[in-house]
Order: C-alpha cells, then structure tokens, then sequence
C-alpha cells in the first residue's frame, strides 16, 4: 500500500485509531496503514486487531505523508480502507 493508493481512495478512509478499530471490530475495512513513526503503544492495538481478523496490514515510514495523502493537514497514525 503506498500513499498513492491512500490518497485514490480518499472517499472510502477513515482516519484515526479509535475509529479504525470501531471500524474493524464492525467488519466494515478491508486494508489497514499504519505509519512507522507513530507511538507504537497506540498503533500496536490496530496492528493486533488486524491479525487476529486477518485484515491486511501495511505501513508507510510518516505520519506527516499520510495525512497529507488523506488530505488532512496533521499527521495520521493510522487509516482503514473501507470495503
């Protein structure tokens, strides 16, 4: 997954952890970005949820560059494509 990709899809993303997770608890995502420097704290419970759901987990090395790629104007720690 590349910040290409993330920015064609930008109608179908949600943008954050918290609702990363209610969304994939939910069933409603088909792929995951995370991005490398986030706090690993935060990310690793998206990480974890996505195995155990085997959901497709990519990352990316920035934060500041998927935001930009969501069209947000702050970092993004992670971002969830919707099916």
């Amino acid at each position: 997954m590349s910040y290409e990709k993330v920015a064609q899809v930008k109608s179908r993303i949600i943008i954050g952890t918290k609702q990363t997770l209610k969304a994939m608890k939910n069933g409603e995502i088909s792929e995951v970005v995370i991005a490398d420097d986030a706090d690993r704290q935060i990310t690793q419970k998206v990480a974890g949820l996505a195995e155990e759901l085997g959901i497709p987990c990519q990352r990316v090395d920035s934060m500041e560059k998927l935001g930009a790629a969501c069209g947000i104007e702050v970092g993004a720690s992670t971002v969830a494509i919707r099916r």
